[in-house]
């Protein structure tokens, strides 16, 4: 058979597995049955055996039959596979932890977080109209202008962005500074970019998140016992803020913390903010605490910082920061946000 018509036969077989799983989403089952039996010829017999014999199309040929095998779930939900395929995934693979929905997130599946006529709101809609740094309102509105092309037909945030979560939190997760094309086009942190994947998984894995995903503003995310929020509430230039931007922004980096009133730990993610919560608490402690990968600093009186790598690609796809090893920083949190305040009685 010449080589040409096996590759018509892998095409014909291709689109009938592409089709069949668009007719499986749109749930039409009599032409899923159709599709089925005419996939099945085609599939058996002597076309079947000179794809598996021709050395060149054995790769092509296996592709062809995973994507069969994920067809043949046809009558199952297989739109939660393909949504997932469109938007892509995180650089890691969820553990299997992570597919699970835990059992305290199981009841709060339509938790609400709104945040509508409270401090924080007020605060939010400060911080969301604030141009005090002329270099970072010059870029976050470029950005968001020029936008990348994987994003160009969508509106950017293009704003400074606020915290976000649980208002009655004891954990705050405190972040660099919005991504160019993350939190600056979705208008939330850590919100549509591969940090904000590895965070809210390791979150979820923790019980702390109710979906492992955070794509948009109103994709139903919900936190538990948690907020999130950034030193820094524009996107700046080449990741970089400079010391003078970062000033900036802690008089809502403090607000924000102090309408957290059960707070009792800041988890500081990279040198950057470990250093800007240093400075919130103005500790005169010297020599001043360095930054380490697990390292904590008392309260005294206030939360507890707690230190950990950023969870960005260049830490995460080089393994310098593990699933394993972040989950051990997020265990570590809801211990000290769980452990009694001040001496037993």
């Amino acid at each position: 058979m010449p080589v040409i018509l096996i590759v018509l036969i892998v095409r014909l077989k291709s689109s009938i597995v592409l089709i069949w799983l668009l007719i499986a989403v749109a749930q039409v089952p009599p032409l899923t049955a159709a599709l089925a039996a005419l996939s099945s010829a085609l599939t058996s017999g002597a076309a079947s055996t000179l794809l598996q014999m021709s050395a060149p199309l054995v790769e092509l040929a296996s592709l062809e039959s995973r994507l069969r095998t994920v067809a043949i779930f046809a009558d199952s939900p297989v739109k939660p596979l393909l949504l997932a395929l469109l938007v892509g995934v995180s650089e890691q693979p969820l553990s299997a932890a992570a597919r699970q929905t835990p059992p305290m997130a199981r009841n709060r599946a339509d938790t609400q977080q709104s945040l509508r006529d409270t401090p924080l709101h007020v605060l939010a809609g400060e911080i969301e109209s604030c141009r005090r740094c002329e270099r970072l309102v010059q870029w976050r509105e470029q950005v968001a202008r020029e936008r990348r092309s994987a994003h160009a037909g969508e509106e950017y945030w293009g704003r400074p962005v606020a915290g976000f979560g649980d208002p009655r939190a004891r954990i705050a997760i405190l972040g660099l500074a919005p991504a160019a094309h993350g939190a600056n086009r979705t208008g939330r942190v850590f919100t549509g970019d591969r940090s904000g994947d590895f965070l809210f998984a390791a979150l979820h894995r923790a019980g702390l998140a109710n979906q492992p995903l955070s794509r948009s503003r109103d994709d139903g995310l919900a936190l538990r016992g948690v907020w999130v929020t950034a030193a820094v509430r524009c996107a700046p230039p080449a990741n970089r803020p400079l010391p003078a931007e970062r000033d900036n922004c802690l008089a809502f980096t403090r607000r924000e913390l102090e309408l957290l009133a059960p707070l009792r730990v800041i988890l500081c993610l990279g040198a950057f903010a470990w250093d800007a919560a240093l400075r919130l608490r103005g500790a005169a402690q010297r020599p001043r605490p360095r930054f380490a990968h697990g390292g904590e600093l008392a309260g005294d009186g206030g939360p507890v910082l707690l230190a950990s790598f950023h969870v960005s690609q260049q830490n995460t796809f080089t393994g310098r920061l593990t699933e394993p090893m972040f989950d051990a920083v997020i265990a570590r949190a809801v211990a000290l946000a769980q452990a009694p305040v001040g001496p037993p009685r």
